[in-house]
C-alpha cells in the first residue's frame, strides 16, 4: 500500500505542476471530476488507516490520550475534525460497509458519506440490518444527484422507502427526541460589552423561534430607498421596535414595584440646550442626541437633587402624547408619516415636531407619527417636519439629497 501510495503522490504531484489553462473546457470539467473522485477514494484510504490506527490503540501506546489528539498533532487538524475522521472511520466499518465501499469507488464525498452513515445509523436501531441495507443503496443512489444538505433532509424521511411499517412509528419517535433536545438546549445568553452594548447569544427551540419570526420579519423590510441598513441592522432595530411595542402595551409585570421601564438620569438644562448626556438605570452613559431621542415619547418626572445627588422631590409625569391625543393622531397620520413607510400606527411613536424640551407644546399641531427606525432618523438627520396647509405632516429632505428640498409625503396611509 504504501509504494502505491507514494506513486500515487507522484502523479498528483506531476497533475498540481501541469498547466491547467492549455486544457479545452470539456477537458477542465472531466480533470475537476477525476480529483474529485481521487479525493474520496484518498480519503476511503485514509479512513481505513485511521481505523485500524485506533483499533490497534498506536495513540495511546505513543503517549497521546486518544486517537483524535494524536491525529491532532500528527496531521495538524483541530481536535473536532480529528475526532470526526475516527468516528467516522468506525461508522463505516463497523455499521455501514457498503457506504465505504461507496466512497472508496468516487461514488460519494465523504461529507455525504458522513451524512449516509449516521442515517443507517438510525434505520438499523429503527428497523433492522435489513432495512439499513437497504438504506444504504437507495441513499449512495441519492447521493448521485444531492449535495449533503438536502440528501441530510431526505434521509429524514427513508423509512418510507425501506421499511414503512415502522416509519410512522419511528418518525414519531425521532419528533418527541427533537423537542426533548430543543426544551434542553434552550438558552439565551446576555454578555455585557465594556461599553454598555449587550452581546446576545442562544439557541430557541422551534416554537420560540417561530413566535421571534413572526414578531421581526415584517420589521425587516427596508423602509424606503433611503434605508442603508444592512439586514443585521434591520433585525437589530426591529427587536428593538418588539420591546418598545410591549413595554408600551402595560401588560409586562412590574419590575421592583414600578412598571417595567426604561429610565434615563440628565438634568433639566442640558436637555434644553442639548448639550447634557444622560445616565441609564443601568449604569451606561448615553449621549444627549440619544438622551433628545428617548425623551420625544417618554414620561419626564421632574427631581430636585441636592449637591451630593441625593433626590429631595420628584414631581408629577407630563408630556405624554398619549390617550385621546394619540388616537387622534393615529387617525390623522394613519401610521408612520415618513415619506415611503408602510409601519402601522402600533409600531410608532408620537414625535414632538418643536421639541417639548425647546418649548414646543403638546398638542395634536405639534406632532407627528414616527416608527422607530424614522423617529431616530429624524433626530439625527437634516430632514425637516411640519404641518402642510391642509394639517397633515410633510417632510422636508436635506440639501444633500433635493437642492430644491421639495416637501414630500407618506402616500401608504392615504384614504382611498
Amino acid at each position: 500500500m504504501f509504494e502505491e501510495l507514494a506513486q500515487a503522490e507522484a502523479a498528483v504531484a506531476a497533475c498540481a505542476d501541469a498547466p491547467a489553462w492549455a486544457l479545452t473546457e470539456p477537458d477542465l470539467v472531466a480533470a475537476l471530476d477525476a480529483a474529485h473522485r481521487l479525493e474520496s477514494r484518498l480519503a476511503a484510504v485514509r479512513l481505513t488507516l485511521v481505523r485500524e490506527l485506533d483499533g490497534r490503540g498506536t495513540a495511546v501506546a505513543q503517549g497521546a490520550s486518544s486517537t483524535a489528539v494524536w491525529l491532532r498533532d500528527r496531521l495538524r487538524l483541530t481536535v473536532p475534525a480529528a475526532r470526526r475522521l475516527v468516528d467516522l472511520a468506525g461508522a463505516l466499518d463497523t455499521g455501514a460497509p457498503g457506504v465505504r465501499a461507496a466512497l472508496a469507488s468516487g461514488a460519494i464525498s465523504v461529507e455525504q458519506a458522513r451524512v449516509i452513515g449516521a442515517t443507517v445509523g438510525t434505520v438499523h436501531a429503527a428497523a433492522g440490518a435489513e432495512a439499513a441495507d437497504k438504506a444504504v443503496g437507495v441513499l449512495v443512489e441519492w447521493a448521485g444527484q444531492f449535495e449533503p444538505t438536502l440528501l441530510r433532509r431526505l434521509g429524514t424521511r427513508i423509512l418510507d422507502h425501506v421499511a414503512p411499517d415502522v416509519a410512522d412509528a419511528a418518525a414519531e419517535a425521532a419528533l418527541r427526541a427533537q423537542e426533548t433536545r430543543a426544551s434542553r438546549d434552550r438558552h439565551v445568553t446576555v454578555s455585557e460589552q465594556p461599553d454598555g452594548r449587550l452581546r446576545l447569544t442562544g439557541v430557541l427551540n422551534p416554537e420560540t423561534a417561530a413566535l421571534l419570526r413572526a414578531a421581526i420579519d415584517p420589521l425587516t423590510t427596508p423602509t424606503g430607498l433611503d434605508d442603508t441598513r444592512a439586514p443585521r441592522q434591520r433585525r437589530h432595530d426591529a427587536l428593538a421596535d418588539v420591546c418598545r411595542l410591549a413595554l408600551r402595551t402595560g401588560e409586562l409585570p412590574e419590575n421592583g414595584g414600578d412598571p417595567t421601564q426604561v429610565v434615563v438620569t440628565t438634568s433639566y438644562d442640558g436637555l434644553t440646550q442639548q448639550l447634557s448626556s444622560g445616565a441609564l438605570d443601568i449604569g451606561q452613559q448615553i449621549s444627549a442626541e440619544t438622551v433628545r431621542g428617548l425623551a420625544c415619547d417618554a414620561a419626564i418626572l421632574p427631581a430636585v437633587l441636592n449637591g451630593t445627588g441625593q433626590v429631595l422631590d420628584v414631581g408629577r409625569q407630563r408630556r405624554l402624547i398619549t390617550g385621546p391625543l394619540r388616537r387622534a393622531l393615529v387617525l390623522r397620520d394613519r401610521g408612520c408619516a415618513f415619506p415611503g413607510c408602510d409601519r402601522p400606527p402600533r409600531w410608532c411613536d408620537g414625535h414632538h415636531i418643536r421639541h417639548w424640551a425647546d418649548g414646543g407644546p403638546t398638542s395634536l399641531d405639534n406632532a407627528v407619527l414616527l416608527c422607530g427606525h424614522h423617529h431616530r432618523h429624524v433626530h439625527r438627520s437634516d430632514w425637516g417636519v411640519r404641518l402642510g396647509g391642509d394639517g397633515h405632516p410633510e417632510f422636508i429632505p436635506p440639501a444633500w439629497l433635493d437642492p430644491e428640498q421639495i416637501p414630500r409625503r407618506n402616500h401608504y396611509h392615504r384614504r382611498t
